[in-house]
């Protein structure tokens, strides 16, 4: 009888054990590719950005491993730091149109500070090169500003659309869900801002999956989009 209880003492050691070790080297289920409408980016700045006007185009944020559990989860991750020689010429003119720093205008900075906080965190799955890649080709295959313009939704100065016009724009081209996130209007504090447009992939970032919905944009306020 001593002998059995030892011997499941230690199938629950090892399987915890084994847990943990899924954990540590699978420990995101789905990636958030994260795109940005830099106008609001830089309203909502305590600074301004480095460029008078903004550019008006969706542009890249990052693409960051996620847990439904905890979406912000992991960051910062053991592994290898971003290395600039790994972003060829050919590649770096890629990313500066479609992953621009459009707050200080500083490519590499930014490219670096999601490497190592988001990129780390699915190297097992994607190495840097194959990180930014992926990431250009998303954004490539999914142009967020050409599918809302198709549905006449487009920067206006007073007009506003509900969340659910949007999203269906979107859901209309890519046929999964994707998620809004909104800023609250500095000048009126019970309007809010279009922010940034998030479409999910599946675990390899290869296959687009639903969003879930979580706290983005205020629910029964209509989102203004500038």
């Amino acid at each position: 009888m001593a002998m059995l209880k030892s011997s499941i003492a230690f199938l629950v050691l090892a399987f915890a054990f084994f847990l943990c070790f899924i954990m540590s080297t699978r420990s995101y289920v789905y990636f958030q590719f994260v795109q940005q409408w830099p106008p609001t980016t830089c309203r909502v700045r305590w600074k301004p950005c480095s460029k008078p006007r903004p550019l008006q185009i969706f542009t890249i944020h990052g693409l960051w491993p996620s847990n439904y559990s905890n979406p912000t989860m992991p960051s910062n991750c053991t592994g290898s730091q971003f290395n600039d020689r790994k972003v060829y010429p050919q590649l770096r003119s890629k990313l500066k149109r479609s992953w621009p720093n459009v707050e200080s205008g500083n490519d590499t900075k930014f490219w670096e500070g999601e490497w190592n906080k988001h990129g780390t965190c699915s190297e097992q799955t994607l190495n840097q090169m194959q990180y930014f890649e992926r990431s250009h080709a998303m954004w490539y295959s999914h142009n967020i500003t050409n599918i809302l313009k198709s549905a006449s939704i487009v920067p206006h100065p007073t007009q506003t659309w509900k969340y659910s016009d949007i999203v269906s724009a979107i859901k209309t081209d890519t046929q999964r869900t994707p998620l809004l996130r909104c800023k609250r209007d500095p000048a009126q504090p019970n309007s809010q801002f279009l922010h940034e447009v998030v479409l999910c992939y599946e675990y390899d970032a290869l296959k687009l999956i639903d969003c879930n919905r979580t706290t983005g944009c205020w629910n029964n306020v209509d989102i203004k989009f500038q």
